[in-house]
C-alpha cells in the first residue's frame, strides 16, 4: 500500500516554484504577488491564511494580507474587491470563505477579475476549465490530480467514484477526470447525498475521491482490494486527549480502507498541503501571463 504524501509533493512544488522566482528575479522580472482578503476572526480560516502566507515567503513571493471586520457591509467589501482588481503590482487574490450572513458569496466571487481569480472559482474559469481551454484550475481538484500525476496513478479508462458534487472540489475534480488529457480519460460517476445504493457504486470504483465532510463516510465494506482512495475531506472532531482540543478527521475509516488499498492519502498531510501549493502555482502562472 502506497501513501500519496501531499505533504511531500507539496514541499516538491513549493521548491520548483522558489526556483523558477528566483529566475525571473535574475531575469529583472517582478516577483508573482498573492493577495488574500479575510472577514472576521474564524480560527481555521486564520490558521489557513496564515499557511497561505508563509508558504509565499518561502517560495519568495510577494503577499498582502488585508483584514476586515465582520460587521463589513458586502458594499465595502465590493470596494475592496475593485481596488485589488486594479491594482497593477496584485498578479492574483483569494477571498476567503465562508463569508458572515449577509454577504452575497456569489456576488463577491463574480466581482473578482477572472484574471486574479487564482482560486479558480468565478464562472470564466470554471467555464474554460470545462472546454478545456486555459484557465485557472481550482486549487483542491488542481492538486488531486497533481498527486494522481506524480505517483504515477493511471486514471484512463478506470471507473473513478467522485463522492459530492461542490463546485470547489466535487464538480470540477469529476470533469478533468473525464476529460482528454494525461490524467484523465476516466468514466466518473458523481455521487452525492440524494444517490441511491451508493455502497455498489463504490465496489466497482478504480479510484474514489471523498470530498463529503463526513467523518469516516467510506467504510472497507464500500471499497473492493486495490482501490485507489483520495480523501479530501477534513473536519475537526473534539479530542480531550489532544493539545489542541480536537482531531482532524477524514472522510475515509482510514485504518481499515487503508488494507485494502492500493495507494490512499492521509488525513491531515494528503490533500490539504497539495491546496495551498496549487494556489502558489496559480499565482505563478498569472504573473507569468502579465509578462
Amino acid at each position: 500500500m502506497k501513501i500519496l504524501d501531499g505533504k511531500k509533493i507539496s514541499q516538491d512544488i513549493k521548491d520548483e516554484l522558489k526556483k523558477l522566482v528566483s529566475n525571473r528575479i535574475a531575469n529583472g522580472l517582478k516577483k508573482p504577488h498573492l493577495a488574500a482578503i479575510i472577514v472576521g476572526s474564524d480560527g481555521a480560516s486564520l490558521t489557513y491564511v496564515g499557511s497561505k502566507v508563509r508558504a509565499c515567503d518561502y517560495v519568495g513571493y510577494d503577499s498582502t494580507l488585508i483584514q476586515l471586520e465582520e460587521s463589513i457591509t458586502e458594499e465595502l467589501l465590493l470596494e475592496q474587491i475593485n481596488r485589488l482588481n486594479k491594482d497593477k503590482s496584485v498578479d492574483g487574490f483569494i477571498v476567503q470563505l465562508p463569508l458572515p450572513k449577509g454577504i452575497d458569496e456569489q456576488k463577491i466571487l463574480l466581482a473578482i477579475d477572472p484574471n486574479k481569480d487564482v482560486d479558480g472559482f468565478h464562472p470564466t474559469n470554471f467555464g474554460k476549465m470545462s472546454l478545456e481551454m486555459e484557465s485557472f484550475i481550482p486549487a483542491t481538484p488542481y492538486g488531486i490530480i497533481e498527486l494522481l500525476d506524480r505517483y504515477k496513478i493511471e486514471t484512463s479508462g478506470k471507473n473513478c467514484v467522485v463522492i459530492g458534487r461542490s463546485n470547489i472540489v466535487g464538480r470540477p475534480v469529476s470533469i478533468l477526470l473525464s476529460q482528454k488529457s494525461k490524467k484523465g480519460d476516466a468514466t466518473v460517476t458523481l455521487a452525492h447525498s440524494r444517490t441511491k445504493n451508493l455502497k455498489s457504486i463504490t465496489r466497482n470504483a478504480d479510484i474514489i475521491i471523498s470530498a463529503l465532510g463526513i467523518p469516516e463516510f467510506l467504510k472497507s465494506d464500500m471499497v473492493k482490494e486495490g482501490v485507489v482512495i483520495i480523501d479530501v475531506g477534513i473536519t475537526r472532531v473534539p479530542n480531550d486527549s489532544s493539545p489542541k482540543g480536537y482531531s482532524i478527521i477524514g472522510d475515509v475509516d482510514y485504518k481499515k480502507v487503508s488494507k485494502k488499498s492500493i495507494a490512499i492519502t492521509p488525513v491531515p498531510g494528503g490533500v490539504g498541503p497539495m491546496t495551498i501549493s496549487m494556489l502558489l502555482k496559480n499565482t505563478f502562472l498569472a504573473c507569468q501571463r502579465k509578462d
